[in-house]
């Protein structure tokens, strides 16, 4: 099994290739246009769905947020302009990069602070944010890492501070395993094994747990309150609908979700909203 420094190391190359080619612009048009963008996301991309669920927009004014692997900054700048400061932490530095140009490019109420690095190495300030988001960061952690940052957190954590993640989840081992014999754009079939095994090799998330179970499991350690939201049971579905009706019908297919049971849905869900609230006192 990979070590956890290993894991970082091969997240920071990986990540650095990907964040030298986003566009500053492309951030900064949606911002611009962010009631737009925000109405059309949140209802329509699971991850912005699942991450803006309830009134969590409203939430952010004036908040302090931090935002762990906050990757190509969008959410981040998305959060700054609906008036939170921010504060974003990534091992790549590139990701420091796109917010020195969002800050020059923008005029934040607050400006957004780049914190680079591992973040089991962060020196903040106690009991300081009022949020902590990951959003589709956690399953880069192993899960050794994953608790050591939880326990970090709780300390950087107001009382009244809460914590959100949207992160896929497994929480069935047959649609798991169908999940690996699909081919989608950049991974082959598990069926093609050399294929397969070549983009194992560069694959950046670890050997992991994703389940619900889990993340209830480390949240009721760390938090008084722990609440876990299925997010995508049918929309897992959508990619194989045609590009001309698939974002009408991903957005029907949250609507039609919350028709199944908790627990069906729980089950099936391709993600889930994590949401941990109240830390507990540490030792």
């Amino acid at each position: 099994m990979i070590s956890s420094q290993e894991n970082s190391e091969i997240n920071a190359a990986h990540y650095d290739r990907i964040y030298s080619k986003v566009n500053v612009d492309n951030i900064l048009k949606k911002i611009k246009n962010l009631d737009h963008f925000l109405s059309d996301a949140t209802s329509t991309d699971t991850s912005w769905v699942g991450l803006y669920k309830g009134n969590f927009k409203q939430c952010l004014k004036g908040k302090k947020v931090l935002e762990l692997g906050c990757g190509d900054c969008t959410n981040l700048a998305v959060m700054a302009a609906l008036g939170a400061e921010t504060y974003g932490n990534d091992i790549s530095q590139k990701s420091g990069d796109i917010i020195e140009k969002l800050n020059a490019k923008h005029k934040f109420k607050y400006p957004i602070t780049f914190i680079h690095g591992d973040f089991l190495e962060s020196q903040l300030q106690d009991n300081y944010f009022d949020i902590v988001i990951g959003k589709a960061f956690v399953h880069h952690l192993t899960n050794q890492q994953e608790d050591q940052f939880t326990e970090l957190i709780v300390r950087y954590l107001k009382p009244t501070g809460i914590v959100r993640y949207f992160e896929p989840a497994i929480n069935s081992k047959l649609l798991d395993e169908l999940r690996w014999l699909t081919p989608v754009p950049g991974r082959p079939s598990k069926l093609q094994k050399v294929k397969f095994q070549k983009w194992k090799e560069n694959d950046p998330h670890p050997e992991r747990d994703n389940s619900s179970e889990h993340y209830r499991y480390i949240g009721e350690k760390y938090f008084k309150e722990v609440k876990i939201t299925p997010i995508g049971t049918i929309e897992r579905f959508c990619r194989f609908i045609p590009s001309k009706w698939n974002r009408p019908l991903r957005r029907l297919s949250y609507k039609l979700e919350k028709l199944l049971p908790y627990s069906i849905n729980l089950y099936l869900t391709r993600s889930h909203l994590v949401e941990y609230k109240y830390p507990k006192a540490t030792t």
